[in-house]
């Protein structure tokens, strides 16, 4: 009996990217624990350890579209990190996504494709992302 793998990906069902993230995770054969980070907003400790495991900046994880980022005036260069999470954990929409876990990494998966960089197991068919873009060929290779 082969050991599961564990995979965790920070979700949210409305936006395409992370629904195609998804999607590459459960087409390798793996079910994720999946998180809708919207109704289950990751602790602020978390949200610092993710960063830091991404080797991002904290202003790298804020998503301007579709979020109060104007009209909270995020865009300051002078708010610190600490601001910015508080941001973030006043308004989870504020965190992009998708964030995946995996044994081989922790990264904010924007393209969509990034994830396969930290899937321990190769996709097992042909996948084409929603808007039709082919991602993997027939014989489970990056195109």
């Amino acid at each position: 009996m082969s050991n599961p793998i564990d995979i965790v990906i920070y979700h949210n069902p409305d936006c395409g990217t992370s629904r195609n993230t998804l999607a590459m995770i459960r087409n390798a054969g793996i079910e994720p624990h999946v998180i809708e980070y919207l109704k289950t907003p990751p602790s602020r400790t978390l949200l610092e350890q993710l960063v830091v495991r991404m080797g991002i900046s904290v202003r790298e994880l804020i998503r301007e579209k579709g979020t109060p980022y104007e009209e909270l005036g995020l865009g300051d260069p002078s708010l610190t990190d600490a601001q910015l999470i508080d941001a973030m954990m006043e308004e989870p929409i504020l965190i992009n996504r998708p964030i995946v876990v995996s044994t081989l990494g922790v990264k904010l998966c924007r393209p969509s494709e990034a994830v396969l960089d930290i899937l321990p197991q190769e996709q097992k068919g042909a996948f084409s992302k929603e808007d039709g873009e082919v991602v993997v060929d027939a014989s489970g290779r990056r195109v």
